[in-house]
């Protein structure tokens, strides 16, 4: 990990990091000098999360910083720091009781990530000591999941199509000795993937389905689903300027998948993980699927497209059916779904569908433990009818577009057999704004919650 160092390889001074809470600011005081005493109160020093205090010595060289937090587990207090303090080594110290350090460190390191593959970035973050009660293997495994998930999130679709995004799978899984296999273009409707097929068939850039494996056969089936819109144009039903900016994010739920089971994979956790990704770009041409087409599905089921701007429900409908096969003792997709969760619940907060209290409750735990949100909304049954078609068994985009986010989980779950334990999380994969470890772009939301879930279901300690 680039900005966190062991102090044996430091030969040079450290700057103490003093976290401090109402409590502890007020007994650190008091074992200060009335010169720092005075310098804190003259500066104004409030604790929040985030705020800091340079201090200085009697020379006037930074003598320490304080860092206000908010609780033990405050990743995001200690995100913004690295761009804050002057340049150095730091080390931290506290009095706060049950501070958590290694919350401190996956925040510096969050706080140091920097999207730099366009654009040369001039100044380097400030480096930190890895505190002593730290688990270091899984810091550094999660920051560079959450990194792997925003550089492939905020790659422009010219440099991440179906087919570099496929391959991230690929090599993803040999790097682990997992295995993994790729369905291209017309082997699609071979291989009976009929609607990941007329999404993508359009693009000059072929679908495709990855499909990856790893651990042992007889360890707990894991199964995680993304959806790989690598650029969605909305198709026949085309999307205006604005709305198809950022539609190159529309490949989040893939990333998120591929994030997770690095984890999964580097963690070792004994399961036995597959991940299905459908690769797709929705394109406009002659051969683009239309308004009112009819499509085939690999369950069986037949799809009225009533909006082609609806189009990841579809290609997941066929991962989804596959999934199912093997029956996994627990199944996810991730999905930068519908505009309507946005609405509902804004873009920081992803939403929950689950056909399973226990698994939402389990997922919904982890989330508040890890301060990685996820807000459940209901699978609707009295909505179902919504998403019956006029002249086929469902219909991707519901007349009157009220409820779009459960009527979209709906669909989904029209391909979800009926005893498979099953959660959807529809994320915006995107920051709208910068904030502290949070950059303006793309974003892990969800991934810490549900790793930490599937670590404590299946026996890893975390």
């Amino acid at each position: 990990m680039k900005h966190l160092i062991d102090s044996k390889k430091n030969a040079g001074p450290l700057i103490s990091l003093v976290a401090v809470d109402e409590g502890a600011l007020v007994s650190w005081l008091k074992k200060q000098t009335p010169v720092t005493q005075t310098w804190v109160s003259q500066t104004g020093f409030k604790v929040s999360a985030g705020s800091l205090c340079l201090v200085p010595n009697e020379d006037g060289a930074l003598s320490c910083v304080l860092v206000g937090v908010n609780s033990d587990s405050d990743v995001w207090s200690w995100a913004a720091l690295p761009e804050r303090v002057p340049d150095g080594v730091y080390k931290i110290e506290t009095t706060i009781r049950r501070f958590d350090f290694e919350a401190a460190a996956l925040g510096w390191a969050l706080g140091s990530y920097c999207f730099d593959r366009y654009k040369k970035v001039d100044r380097s973050p400030a480096t930190l000591v890895w505190p002593e009660k730290c688990d270091r293997d899984h810091v550094c495994r999660t920051a560079e999941a959450t990194f792997l998930v925003r550089d492939l999130i905020n790659t422009p679709a010219a440099d991440n199509g179906p087919e570099e995004l496929a391959n991230t799978g690929v090599e993803l899984f040999k790097k682990y000795k997992g295995q993994s296999k790729v369905i291209v273009g017309d082997d699609l409707l071979k291989k009976n993937f009929p609607a990941i097929h007329a999404v993508g068939r359009a693009s000059d850039r072929a679908p495709r389905l990855f499909d990856g494996t790893w651990g042992q056969k007889n360890a707990p089936k894991v199964t995680l689903i993304g959806k790989g819109v690598c650029f969605d144009t909305g198709g026949l039903n085309l999307k205006s300027a604005v709305g198809m900016k950022n539609m190159k994010k529309d490949m989040g739920g893939a990333a998120l998948v591929f994030g997770l089971a690095s984890m999964i994979m580097d963690a070792k956790l004994p399961v036995r993980l597959r991940v299905l990704v459908p690769a797709v770009e929705n394109s406009v041409a002659g051969n683009a699927m239309r308004p009112l087409d009819v499509i085939e599905t690999r369950k069986g089921l037949t799809i009225e497209i009533g909006h082609t701007d609806a189009e990841g429900r579809v290609i997941l409908a066929d991962a989804l059916a596959e999934a199912c096969d093997e029956a996994p003792d627990v199944m996810i997709d991730f999905a930068t779904l519908t505009g309507a969760a946005r609405v509902a619940l804004g873009t920081d907060l992803p939403a929950l569908f689950c056909n399973d209290d226990k698994l939402a409750q389990g997922l919904l735990k982890s989330s508040i433990a890890e301060n990685d949100p996820l807000w459940r909304l209901p699978l609707w049954a009295p909505y179902r009818k919504m998403v019956e078609g006029k002249v086929a068994d469902v219909t991707n985009s519901p007349d009157g577009g009220y409820a779009g986010a459960i009527t979209a989980a709906l669909f989904l779950e029209a391909f979800v057999e009926k005893r498979q334990p099953w959660a959807h999380i529809d994320v915006m994969a995107w920051n709208i704004q910068s904030q502290p470890g949070r950059p303006e772009g793309g974003e892990a939301m969800g991934l810490r919650a549900v790793y930490t879930y599937l670590a404590k279901r299946f026996g890893k300690n975390r």
